[in-house]
């Protein structure tokens, strides 16, 4: 199969909101954001900032809300092959084998056959999974069913994929390898990627650039571009210090020196690794 060209996503002015009058919940509010073709983008937030359901919204999903994205050039209306999308529970069929459930992702692409196996065997290889082709789900470990779930989403061969907290159910030290593994299949593929995390080093590790949120209603706090050097090292000085500025902004450790609150960011708001420190000033 031929390498997928990257799409950029736009979303513009978009707003969610649950009921209406009075009692409705307001779940997203005017979020404007541009992600372009072939970038890593980690959106992080904590619960309830409606950063899933942003993502749910760029899937196609969802329609019901206001603003527009768009993928491509073109507004989304609906699901897509283009846009393969990963969640944290690997929602695996339990009755088929590692390679059925890759296989069952390619129900309705314009493919043989024999072109079907050849990709479902390139994207066992892609994850590493080699030798277990045959295996069920429940013969699986957790990161593994998951690596299972990001062939699934991958082997469409989509422009964009988007990761809901796709280790966000792991322990720490399998989370560790499959974000080293996200971040080799990035690389090698050179697709859009937009990562939906809770966790601010997982969000620093992958991400070329970091989107903070705000919660109820949900809205974009600071726009953060990460520019460390890959592979990343979590030891680095310079990604202990971008991590810890970016996790004051949720902790509240935003003031000044002089104690006075920080101005409220704008979308343009950018953080560099190459700045003083001293000039990061995260805001609510």
């Amino acid at each position: 199969m031929t390498a997928p060209q990257p799409e950029g996503i736009d979303i513009l002015h978009v707003s969610k909101r649950y009921g209406t009058g009075d009692d409705a919940l307001v779940v997203l509010d005017d979020v404007t954001l541009r992600v372009r073709p072939g970038e890593f983008v980690s959106v992080l937030g904590a619960s309830g900032c409606g950063k899933s359901t942003l993502l749910r919204l760029i899937a196609g999903l969802d329609a019901g809300y206001s603003g527009a994205i768009m993928a491509g050039g073109e507004r989304v209306r609906d699901t897509s092959l283009d846009r393969g999308i990963v969640f944290q529970d690997h929602r695996l069929f339990p009755w088929l084998t590692a390679a059925q459930n890759i296989f069952a992702a390619l129900r309705n692409a314009p493919l043989s056959q024999r072109q079907k196996q050849e990709a479902v065997a390139e994207h066992i290889a892609l994850v590493g999974l080699e030798g277990f082709e045959n295996a069920y789900p429940h013969q699986l470990s957790g990161g593994m069913a998951q690596r299972v779930a990001i062939a699934r989403g991958l082997v469409n061969r989509p422009r964009v994929l988007l990761l809901d907290e796709p280790f966000g159910a792991l322990d720490a030290l399998t989370r560790g390898r499959l974000q080293n593994e996200l971040q080799r299949i990035w690389e090698r593929e050179r697709i859009t990627m937009i990562l939906v995390t809770h966790d601010v080093d997982e969000a620093v590790y992958l991400g070329e650039r970091v989107v903070t949120m705000a919660p109820r209603p949900g809205r974009i706090r600071r726009i953060v571009e990460v520019a460390l050097p890959r592979p990343r090292e979590r030891s680095d000085p310079r990604f202990v210090a971008l991590r810890d500025a970016i996790l004051a902004d949720f902790t509240g450790e935003t003031a000044g020196s002089d104690g006075a609150p920080p101005a409220p960011p704008r979308e343009s708001d950018e953080v560099r690794s190459g700045q003083p420190f001293t000039a990061w000033r995260l805001a609510w």
